[in-house]
């Protein structure tokens, strides 16, 4: 299907709303307008759900879509994180952690696809828990500064910290799996 034809289908109109919503966040947080961020936040999410819903619904699943969908949650995640760093309310080593993660599994993925035959590495159930848990950790951050007691901030701080490990450990996870896909694809070339 051509490009234009793919970027027509809803999914993926969902998912370009979605990157045309990270420059508004941005601005919001740092105007410190976070009632604002955070609907902006929620339609992004809600935007997430529905494109994949809306993929498989109306049978709308495309290449630039697969493409498309991770790189606008990765933009909007990270985009997130060094934002709220630069503002002092994520520390530096959480959003290092995420960053270098994310970061890592781009270059190794690219290195992977232009380098072996391995092109298609869905993520694990890990990588996807580590995504939810990065998703409550940015939502707990931009509502926490709604108001909100002291409870809230010290939830906020263990899910920050929750946020850091699992991005560690879901990286090595990745790269453990990258090795052994290796290992069988050497093993089942000799």
């Amino acid at each position: 299907m051509p490009i234009l034809n793919q970027l027509r289908a809803a999914p993926n109109l969902l998912t370009l709303l979605r990157l045309f919503i990270i420059p508004a966040l941005v601005l919001s947080i740092l105007d410190g307008n976070f009632a604002w961020a955070c609907v902006l936040f929620a339609l992004a999410g809600i935007s997430d759900a529905l494109d994949g819903l809306l993929a498989r619904w109306l049978r709308q699943q495309t290449e630039l879509g697969l493409i498309l969908d991770p790189i606008a949650d990765k933009l909007l995640l990270s985009t997130l994180f060094i934002v709220l760093t630069h503002i002092n309310l994520v520390p530096r080593y959480v959003t290092v952690m995420v960053f270098s993660r994310d970061l890592g599994l781009v270059v190794i993925g690219t290195l992977l696809y232009t380098t072996t035959s391995l092109h298609k590495f869905p993520p694990s159930l890990f990588g996807k828990l580590n995504t939810c848990i990065q998703i409550l950790a940015l939502a707990l951050v931009l509502i926490g500064q709604l108001g909100g007691g002291g409870t809230l901030q010290e939830v906020t701080v263990w899910v920050l910290r929750l946020t850091a490990f699992c991005a560690l450990g879901s990286g090595f996870e990745y790269l453990v799996r990258v090795v052994r896909r290796l290992d069988s694809e050497t093993a089942a070339q000799s």
